[in-house]
This record gives structure tokens, sequence and C-alpha cells, in this order.
């Protein structure tokens, strides 16, 4: 049965019910991906997280918390008289002609219980490869890899950075009525017409590994791991993608070459990985310059050594603010992944259990497309600043 969406409230309900649909209306509006409620000693503070940063939102007398909070848990279906331990839950609201959903995570902090909504707005995604504006080299791999009948594809990089709608991307490309995809999540973010979902539960049992053996039960094609944590869960998935199953996933990593060697060091054997595994990519969100504030500059001759850039013919940009962009200097964020295939090369390193540099200076061998090369790409296209840059891209990535 569906769930049923909230409401937003009329003039003539409480308070707390009006403030409460301000707060949630005002994350939509500012294209928020979370919205943070944390009690101080004598207040509440609301902070949104847009574009990755956190932007201040506006304060409320403490004594309003309690209300606040019971508003919350009802329509997020928590108990409400449970306030020692944390909790999780999530509900829809309709705003205009939309439906957004909100996940909602609460712990006990010191001066009252804290939350997280984690807004997810169906309506800004894009579940389509090709508009992810990833480069056409690296997208045209991973169409490839998707498009095979078995092995493993593995995502990685570091919180918040894409690794989901890059996955269910990959899924939407392979969606048709002559498939059977199935995905294990934790929790399922998004609801997808036409793709069974599972929820994990580890209190009940119901674990990635678990989810895994049960699902190979249900003759699927495809099989979305939400992300692989432990031993146990790269065991089951590493036997699914050689007995016909191919397998998407996440996986905790910084870059690609990392990736490797983190499944080397989980006991995976190097044959049974050059066996399965089709690709793995790295991938980063920066900020996107604002187009109508951005102003020009001419880098230094030091900057463009240590981008690898030659200083002619380039014209740099830095963020400034305006009211299109709240002041913020940024409009949205673009995503860069670099994209890793086993290559006969590869494979062979990682049959002879080679370390994380000796990839990566393979990969340059083959001239393959590193986070660095990209990200400075985009610096001297004018879409990213030097500063976003290197924020968001380690040295140690070049």
């Amino acid at each position: 049965m569906p769930e049923k969406s909230e409401k937003l409230a009329t003039p003539e309900e409480s308070p707390v019910i009006r403030l409460t649909d301000v707060l949630l209306v005002e994350g939509i509006n500012r294209k928020a991906s979370d919205i943070l409620i944390e009690p101080l000693e004598n207040e509440v503070r609301i902070r949104y997280r847009v574009n990755g940063f956190l932007q201040h939102g506006f304060k409320f007398p403490h004594h309003f918390l309690s209300s606040f909070l019971i508003r919350i848990k009802v329509i997020a279906k928590l108990d409400i008289s449970e306030s020692r331990l944390p909790q999780d839950g999530r509900f829809k609201i309709r705003t205009g002609e939309k439906v957004v959903d909100f996940r909602v995570s609460v712990v006990p902090s010191s001066f009252g219980e804290k939350i997280a909504l984690r807004i997810l707005d169906k309506s800004s995604l894009l579940f389509n490869i090709d508009e992810l504006g990833f480069d056409e080299d690296a997208v045209n791999l991973l169409k490839e890899s998707a498009r095979k009948p078995y092995g493993m594809i593995l995502v990685c990089g570091p919180t918040g950075c894409g690794k989901t709608t890059t996955l269910y991307s990959l899924l939407h490309l392979r969606d048709e009525p002559s498939e059977n995809i199935t995905t294990v999540e934790d929790p399922v973010e998004y609801e997808i017409p036409g793709i069974n979902q599972v929820a994990i539960n580890p209190s009940i049992g119901l674990t990635f590994a678990a989810s895994l053996r049960s699902i190979l039960r249900q003759d699927p094609d495809i099989i979305m791991v939400g992300e692989i944590r432990d031993a146990a869960t790269l065991d089951v998935a590493i036997k699914s993608a050689l007995t016909g199953h191919l397998v998407l996933s996440s996986f905790h990593a910084m870059d690609s070459a990392g990736t490797i060697t983190r499944l080397l060091n989980m006991k995976a054997e190097p044959f049974l990985i050059t066996s399965c595994v089709l690709l793995v990519a790295s991938q980063r969100l920066l900020r996107r310059l604002c187009p109508s504030c951005r102003q020009p500059y001419h880098p230094d001759s030091v900057m463009c050594q240590k981008l690898k850039i030659e200083p002619d013919g380039f014209t740099f940009y830095r963020p400034q603010g305006c009211s299109v962009c709240n002041n913020s200097g940024y409009s949205g964020r673009l995503g860069i992944i670099e994209v890793l295939p086993l290559t006969a090369e590869i494979k062979d390193l990682i049959l002879k259990r080679a370390s994380e540099t000796q990839i990566r200076k393979k990969m340059g061998e083959l001239q393959i497309k590193t986070l660095w090369k990209q990200g400075s790409d985009k610096i001297t296209s004018g879409e990213v600043s030097v500063e976003e840059f290197l924020r968001v891209i380690a040295e140690d990535e070049k």
C-alpha cells in the first residue's frame, strides 16, 4: 500500500505545525539535501546543507522543541515516548504538484534530541547516465560494462559524492520488462517503479549478506548492493557475479586504485577479483561556479605548474556572489568520475598483489583520466574554481 503523504498546514492549525511546514518548504526551496534541527542551551538552530555546505536558517525558542519533536515523530511514525535512544523513520509531504520524501534521524544530545532530515526530491534527480556531466569516455565505459550479462561494477568515493545516483542511473539503463532487477539498500533512498527494492534490518538478522543469499533464489538478472561493508557481503557479491548475475555496488574507498587494494585486504582472492570485476569507478561532486557572477583572472605560473596546466591560453574564474546564487558564488554541483576498467595489464598487477602506487602508475601509462585530470579540465573550462578543486581532490589523486 503506498505511503500516505502529509498535507501542508492551513492558517488555522497550531503554530508548531505551521513552523514545521515552513522549515520543510524552506529546505525544498533552497534545494537542500539535508535539514539539521540542533538544540542548543537556550535555543534551537536550523541549518540547511546546500551543495555540500551548511547554510544558516533560523532559530526558535527552546521551549518549542518538545512540541516540534512530537510533530516530526508523529508524521514519521516514530515512538513519541522514547527520547533516550536514536530512531529512524521517513515521511512524505505534498507541496504544489510534487511529493517530496524525507528521511528522519533522531538522536539524543546534551540539550535535547537532534533531528536530521534528508530531503529526497525525485523531481530534481537525473537517473540518466548521459546527463550527470561525466566525461564522454567514462560514460561509454560505464554503459559498456552495465550492458554485460554478468560481472561486478564498483563505484567508490566519500559519503555524499553521488555514488547511489550513478548506480541508479546504470539500473535505469537496464530497466526493461525482460530484466529482473533487485536492490538491497540501507535504507531504500528512492522508490523506483518496476524495481524490487529491499531495505536491510540488521536488528532482525536481515543484513546485506543474508539478503543477497535470499535474493539469489529469486531469479534476479541484476542486483544492486547499496554498500559492500564487510567480507561476508563481498564474498556473496563475488559469487553472485561469478554465477551469471550483474552486480552493482558502492564501496568506501577514496579512489579506484585504492578499491583494488582494499578488496585484497578484505581477503578477496586475486583470481576472483580478475574473474568478476568489470570496472571500478571513483567519483566526486564539485560546486559549479555561478555563471552570473564568476570573476575571471589569470593564474600565476606556480599554480599552473601545480595543476600541470600550460600558463598561456586559459582564463580561470573565482566565486564572487550575487542574488542568483544566494551570495555563495556557486550554483549547483557537477560530477567527475575516474573509471578503471580491468584490462589485461591491470589484471596482471592484481594477480601479483601489486600496491596502490603501482596500479596508479599503470593507470598513467594507460592514459586513464584520473580525478585530478578531470577536475583540472573543469577549471580550464570555467566551471570550477581552483579553491573548490583543491578542497575536494587530494594531490595524491593526480
